[in-house]
């Protein structure tokens, strides 16, 4: 007897491939999706402060929803340019201070290093003088290929500046756009669910929600603490910018790599400009390796993980595969992304455990 579908069966074949197909494309168009993904992700983060705004009484009325976006907007832009606010005045002071230190400082490392390079049988000045002789030296000897190279990296890095800026100058008004509609939008797609799964989408949803607000605010702890943490030891160790660079430390903590390496930059600057030897980059690298082991294997599992249900375990594995298969996209998005897939791997073992597979003995 040959296999034959019905009707029923043949729409769901239909709307699955239409989805599947959807999904191809959705994942080809990655890059041009990446600012609307952004987008999303703040409108999600945002919508609560704009609906508290939107409900609130101005005179006799509810405030308008699109002046209560205006304010959340500006109100993150306050945010952003108070962050650049707390970098730039240390900057500012670390610079000049840096390039009128840079010879002293290779003088004392020279004075340090040479004569133990010696004893290796390595002649090499590492002061001014000699630092300028060996690039000199260098550029003389391949001047041509390090000229085409650096035009090409030029040319490449330029277009992908151009990008980025594109990117960013979409992300704002897309923002924009998903917090004014974001109820509309939420009914628009919450109305495509085939009405047979409305109540266990529902439910995914709403477990999706709790556990991401849960994370939200495992992060936000996590920050607070590490920035009280890298301010209080950079100043018992006695550095001057111990302030400004650990709270950038600690805010920035939740885009791995960035802030933990733009803080300790910060920091070993620092360190060459204010102290005499080793003294100083020794206590920086105490400082930002014992914050590094506080952070990946007590708070972030424990403030983090447990909140959304991750074991420690569990956090480290998502980190390292989200990390492995999407860069540092990945990585950004692993423990929100991780907690979805935790959620959706609870109800598909509750619906196996109530299946006739299962009970059947």
């Amino acid at each position: 007897m040959p296999f034959s579908l019905n009707s029923e069966q043949k729409q769901t074949v239909l709307w699955l491939a239409v989805g599947l197909v959807l999904a191809a494309l959705l994942v080809k168009l990655g890059p041009v999706l990446a600012p609307f993904i952004a987008a999303g992700v703040l409108a999600y983060a945002l919508n609560p402060t704009t609906d508290w705004l939107s409900s609130r009484q101005v005179g006799k009325v509810r405030m308008p929803r699109v002046l209560a976006v205006v304010i959340v907007m500006l109100l993150l832009l306050a945010a952003i340019l108070a962050l650049v606010l707390v970098v730039l005045p240390v900057m500012q002071k670390q610079i000049p201070l840096l390039q009128e230190q840079l010879p002293y400082a290779l003088s004392r490392l020279n004075a340090a290093l040479a004569p133990k390079l010696q004893e290796l049988g390595i002649r090499v000045r590492l002061d001014g003088i000699g630092i300028k002789r060996i690039v000199s030296q260098y550029f003389a000897t391949s001047g041509d290929e390090i000229w085409s190279t650096l035009l090409a990296s030029a040319k490449v890095g330029g277009i992908a500046m151009l990008g980025w800026l594109a990117t960013l100058s979409l992300i704002p008004v897309a923002l924009f756009y998903l917090l004014l509609d974001w109820h509309a939008v939420v009914a628009r797609m919450h109305n495509l669910i085939p009405r047979r799964w409305v109540g266990r989408a529902t439910g995914f949803g709403k477990d999706v929600d709790g556990l991401l607000a849960q994370y939200l605010r495992g992060q936000l702890a996590v920050m607070l603490i590490l920035a009280v943490y890298y301010s209080a030891a950079l100043a018992i160790a006695g550095f001057d910018v111990a302030v400004p660079v650990g709270i950038l430390t600690g805010i920035l903590i939740f885009i791995p790599y960035l802030g933990f390496g733009l803080g300790l930059v910060l920091a070993l600057i620092a360190a060459i400009l204010q102290f005499e030897g080793l003294h100083g980059l020794l206590l920086v690298a105490g400082i930002y390796g014992t914050g590094q082991v506080i952070e990946g294997f007590f708070l972030t599992p424990r403030l983090v993980g447990e909140r959304i249900g991750l074991p420690p375990l569990a956090v480290i594995f998502a980190l390292l595969a989200f990390g492995h298969l999407f860069g540092f996209v990945g990585v950004l998005l692993a423990l929100p992304a991780s907690a979805i897939v935790a959620v959706a791997f609870r109800h598909l073992r509750t619906h196996y455990i109530n299946s006739s597979f299962y009970r059947q003995t």
